[in-house]
């Protein structure tokens, strides 16, 4: 799965894309991740890619041409562009699976008051968002997007399985996990994951899931 990175400050990225499981993902050659500068875009020798907004009012508003140039330089028929954004859907893991479908996405990142709206009329086909707060740039965000849409790719993760029984999968939290010691300041390891049935401890983790997403997150369950 290919993603190319459309921001004003691209080295953002270097951190986060460089570790763990996605920088794995990337070296086995299940993900490609391109950082690209929007300012490569501007045609001035100032590489100006904002201005003041129409209308007035604080901050700068990212202009319409370069990132025009810089979408359509890097789109194809197989790309779909996200614009990563307050106002877009909310980002789910129905939402995750349906983009970790996509052979290629193309993740605009706004800054600083958002991007000239005529760009997202012209050239992005979904809006997305990672919560109902406000960041100062959209690196972060697409930063959450890619994670949790790598999850579902074919090779990123250890096993293909791991993601079903993730919080939020059929509509409940996770179970809780315990490792080595068995003992940890008087707490013990539950007595039915050391049965080795394996019947009884799937049975366990399914009641003990439902009991703390009834506790924790109980709009998740319809009744």
């Amino acid at each position: 799965m290919k993603f190319d990175l459309l921001s004003l400050f691209p080295n953002y990225f270097q951190g986060p894309l460089s570790q763990s499981m996605i920088a794995r993902a990337i070296k086995n050659g299940h993900l490609e991740i391109n950082c690209v500068d929007i300012r490569d875009y501007c045609q001035d020798k100032h590489k100006k890619a904002d201005d003041r907004p129409y209308g007035g009012g604080p901050g700068m508003v990212m202009m319409a041409e370069p990132i025009s140039k810089a979408v359509r330089d890097k789109k194809t028929k197989k790309s779909r562009v996200v614009y990563l954004s307050p106002q877009g859907k909310p980002l789910d893991q129905k939402l995750a699976k349906e983009l970790s479908k996509e052979e290629h996405l193309i993740l605009l990142c706004g800054h600083y008051e958002g991007v000239d709206e005529r760009v997202i009329e012209s050239e992005v086909d979904l809006e997305v968002s990672i919560g109902d707060y406000v960041l100062t740039n959209g690196c972060l965000a697409a930063c959450v997007l890619i994670d949790v849409v790598a999850r579902f790719v074919p090779g990123v993760l250890g096993h293909d399985q791991s993601s079903a029984n993730d919080s939020f999968e059929n509509k409940r939290l996770d179970c809780p996990h315990y490792t080595r010691p068995q003992s940890f300041e008087g707490k013990e390891v539950p007595e039915v994951l050391l049965s080795g049935h394996h019947e009884k401890i799937e049975e366990w983790r399914q009641k003990v899931a439902f009991l703390q997403t009834q506790q924790k997150r109980p709009d998740l369950i319809k009744y």
